[in-house]
């Protein structure tokens, strides 16, 4: 038999230890606040180990409580969503896509035909989802740029991120050396600053500096490049779609690895999930495409 210790005291600490307050908690769970707290400390007495610390204007977790909360937040995500299948009726099958804008726009919604050909049945939902965005509750999966290290999900490469400048055809022409690069025509992201000064750098040509204008997103910038308005940082493989068409060029050979790489991000217990095993298969080779692309050209010149 499983020891299962007073479940709605256990309900009531992993909301509170999740969300930082019992008021959230209680919000959450649709009880008072004092009512979680006295849920918590029940559980505390039956468990004969303290979960919390509770100190003035907050509330923090001992190291056993981290521990605890680590292993519930999983298993309750896991109940919800088996309740979830278990309830949907039948004929609905919804796979959710946590993704950048970017990526969604560049990368993935581009090949979408190709997987729905394959599973026509599956419902594919795409939500917002960049770097910074938590995983979703109702998230069956993420695609995120990164160290591969988001604690309690499991990360698998995809892709890896390599930068490097790209432009219209037109503008091409008069890029012949790296130190051709001129400050002002250089497109840059807000929330990559580094990206410029890392290829400028190994490029040989580190006293340029990038001056042109800003934007909020990878895809803005490309697409400002497409225009011609001036040179951008590419980064794959938000570039291999426009590269591969024409609509941008890569003027230099030389590319360089951010340092980061894109995941496939999603739950352990996702695996089980015939949906979700259905995508991560086509991604995983979809991704690999690319590369054995660019292999086989290498190995054509």
């Amino acid at each position: 038999m499983r020891r299962l210790l007073f479940l709605n005291g256990i309900k009531a600490f992993e909301a509170a230890a999740r969300t930082g307050s019992f008021a959230a908690a209680g919000a959450e769970l649709n009880v008072s606040a004092a009512a979680v707290s006295r849920m918590v400390h029940l559980l505390e007495e039956r468990l004969g180990v303290a979960l919390f610390e509770r100190k003035a204007n907050r509330l923090a977790t001992t190291a056993a409580g981290r521990a605890y909360q680590s292993g519930l937040t999983p298993i309750f995500d896991a109940l919800a969503s088996l309740t979830a299948q278990v309830t949907a009726p039948s004929s609905v099958r919804v796979l959710t896509i946590g993704v950048g804008p970017t990526f969604a726009m560049k990368w993935l919604i581009p090949r979408l035909a190709d997987f729905r050909k394959q599973e026509p049945d599956i419902d594919v939902r795409i939500t917002t989802g960049g770097a910074a965005v938590p995983f979703g509750e109702d998230w069956s999966c993420g695609i995120k740029l990164g160290d591969g290290e988001w604690p309690g999900l499991i990360a698998e490469p995809l892709f890896a991120a390599d930068l490097l400048p790209v432009c219209a055809p037109r503008l091409a022409n008069a890029l012949k050396r790296p130190s051709d690069l001129k400050g002002p025509t250089l497109l840059r992201v807000a929330h990559s600053p580094d990206d410029w000064p890392s290829w400028l750098e190994a490029a040989g040509t580190a006293r340029i500096t990038a001056r042109g204008p800003e934007f909020e997103f990878y895809g803005q910038a490309l697409q400002a490049a497409v225009d011609g308005l001036g040179i951008a940082m590419g980064i794959r493989p938000y570039i291999d779609d426009d590269l591969a068409a024409g609509r941008l060029v890569a003027p230099f050979a030389l590319s360089v690895p951010k340092g980061m790489r894109w995941y496939l991000v999603y739950r352990g217990f996702s695996t089980e999930q015939r949906d979700f095993a259905a995508f991560r298969r086509w991604i995983i080779r979809a991704a690999a495409e690319p590369a054995m692309r660019r292999r086989g050209q290498r190995h054509a010149g």
